[in-house]
């Protein structure tokens, strides 16, 4: 049966977006296909950086006849009744049919070519395309990730006309912008499309990318003894700006090599897109990067090596002068930075919550067998380096350049572990605290964030959780089913009442009941007991709706 091929051709689609986009071609087009009564057998859509591209098979040449039979008025009924339904028909009285005193309208249509409907369906989707960003261009009003330059829509191998604000459909493609000379040349078939551009130096499908991506990295590094440090996330974004990728191995300055190696990956990762390289003997980082290049360099890429090289050394200079110049203050003395940055308008500031965690996670450590010195003390200091230079910087490595810092200043490895790993587990593949001091910090981190922000009404919906309160809830059930700690909710949230009436005074108390939304509570009002049964009970039910199994631990 005919195949149709459709290739939206436009400027570069940002890495980020194209995976998503492919997805949206497809729901988009299978919803419109079904709507026209048109159902292909197979259909798959391909995003790269400059194309969006759609192959479906099996689709019929025309829709199918249609026959619709549509109850009418009664005989009876008065004659503005039937006026309306001839109306709605256009048929006139003698083509109705009449049965058991009711009238019947006998509809047929037929099925139009799929060409015309298709000329239909695609200007459709290209209009109401749902980019998370977009722009216009020209003086055209459509609306598009980059400049959309061409459309190419072929069903059964002939082109199929149609317009969109002036951008016209074509029955070629180009190549890549360079390798392939960008010269158009003629499409007949999706076989003719995905071979004509490999021989173009374009690779169509995204998972051939990013195999040839490994493969090629993998070899390179270990024609040097090296191995390479993957990574699935960058993995997808680097696949995503490059049609013809190329790995290119470099070399760093190894005195970087000082840095902790999370602060390499990173710059490496979210500035640069490099991959880093470790050596198999030692498992630490080696000084070279792999980086993949969009071209295959005459040279074999020595050029593009040596300037990304550059580049990389220029980043990683400004990680070394924020590591120095953050070790020449301890985290202790940040603690009063804290107390500018507010954590939440309703919830106080940075400081409020470090004494919030420092007096909760010193309650928690009874239930955990932790030292409560130890874990206030890590609950003290685990926020400190938000004020850093490196996590203005870099804000993922928050936790992880605390428990260097720690360690830096001659912190017991207890302490500074457990201000490296407070905001674990942060996913469901992440590791789970399970030494006692740890595990009373993260539990605190997590219990005042749930109780805090169900105390002023910000629980999450079924659409919407801004707070990332059921991530805290799986982080507390996954810390609790990793141990053999065994904590109701009830006594949790009372652990975290208590911590907090230690220390606030009636002026600035958090709310203690979702049902109040004006007023505070101090620590001696004489509703003290009442309004806090009423709390729990409330937030009790709450954690239940959204996360089930927290209440039954």
């Amino acid at each position: 049966m005919p195949q149709l091929l459709i290739e939206l051709f436009s400027e570069e689609i940002p890495a980020r977006m194209q995976a998503q986009a492919a997805r949206d071609l497809d729901r988009m087009a299978r919803e419109r296909l079904a709507a026209a009564g048109l159902e292909p057998s197979s259909l798959r859509t391909f995003a790269g950086p400059r194309r969006l591209t759609l192959v479906a098979e099996g689709l019929a040449a025309a829709q199918a006849d249609r026959r619709e039979e549509r109850k009418g008025p009664r005989t009876s009924a008065p004659e503005a009744a039937l006026e309306g339904f001839l109306r709605s028909t256009g048929l006139t009285r003698d083509q109705l049919v009449e049965r058991d005193g009711v009238w019947f309208a006998e509809l047929t249509a037929t099925g139009r070519a799929t060409p015309e409907v298709i000329a239909e369906i695609v200007p459709d989707i290209i209009r109401n395309f749902p980019w998370p960003k977009s722009m216009t261009w020209g003086t055209g009003t459509l609306r598009w990730v980059r400049p959309l330059r061409h459309v190419l829509c072929l069903f059964a191998g002939a082109p199929v006309s149609f317009e969109v604000d002036g951008v016209q459909t074509v029955d070629f493609a180009v190549g890549h912008r360079f390798m392939g000379s960008n010269r158009p040349f003629r499409v007949k078939s999706f076989a003719s499309y995905r071979s004509g551009l490999e021989k173009r130096f374009v690779l169509l499908d995204a998972e051939e990318r990013k195999l040839r991506i490994l493969v090629e990295a993998r070899h390179l590094c270990a024609d040097r003894g090296l191995e390479l440090v993957e990574d699935a996330g960058l993995l997808d974004e680097v696949a995503g700006l490059a049609e013809w990728p190329v790995p290119i191995l470099g070399d760093m300055d190894p005195d970087y090599l000082a840095l902790p190696p999370e602060v390499i990956r990173t710059s490496m990762r979210n500035h640069q897109k490099y991959f880093a390289v470790r050596d198999p003997a030692t498992g630490r980082l080696a000084p070279h990067f792999v980086t993949v290049s969009n071209i295959a360099a005459p040279d074999g890429g020595a050029v593009i090596a040596a300037g990304n090289a550059k580049v990389l050394s220029a980043r990683l200079s400004d990680a070394r002068f924020f590591w120095d110049e953050d070790r020449k203050v301890t985290l202790e003395s940040r603690l009063e930075k804290l107390k500018s940055v507010t954590f939440h308008a309703r919830l106080g500031t940075l400081a409020e919550r470090v004494e919030r965690l420092e007096h909760l996670a010193g309650a928690l450590s009874v239930r955990v067998g932790a030292d409560p010195a130890k874990a206030a003390l890590a609950a003290r200091l685990c926020k400190a380096d938000l004020t850093t230079g490196m996590v203005g910087e870099f804000p993922e490595l928050q936790g992880l350049m605390g428990g260097y810092y720690a360690l830096e200043e001659k912190l017991t490895p207890v302490t500074a572990e457990a201000i490296r790993d407070h905001y674990r587990p942060v996913g469901p593949s992440d590791e789970v605290p399970d030494r006692p001091v740890t595990m009373a910090v993260a539990l605190a981190e997590k219990l005042d964030t749930l109780a805090a922000f169900f105390a002023i009404n910000e629980k999450p919906t079924g659409s919407r959780d801004p707070y990332a309160l059921r991530r805290a809830a799986l982080g507390v059930i996954r810390i609790l089913l990793n141990s053999e700690v065994r904590a109701p909710v009830r006594e949790l949230v009372a652990d975290w009442y208590r911590s907090l009436r230690c220390f606030v005074d009636p002026g600035r108390a958090l709310y203690a009941s979702t049902r109040r939304t004006t007023g505070y509570l101090g620590p001696r009002s004489r509703r003290d007991s009442e309004i806090f049964q009423t709390y729990v009970e409330e937030f009790e039910a709450a954690l239940l709706e959204a996360e089930p199994m927290v209440v039954a631990i």
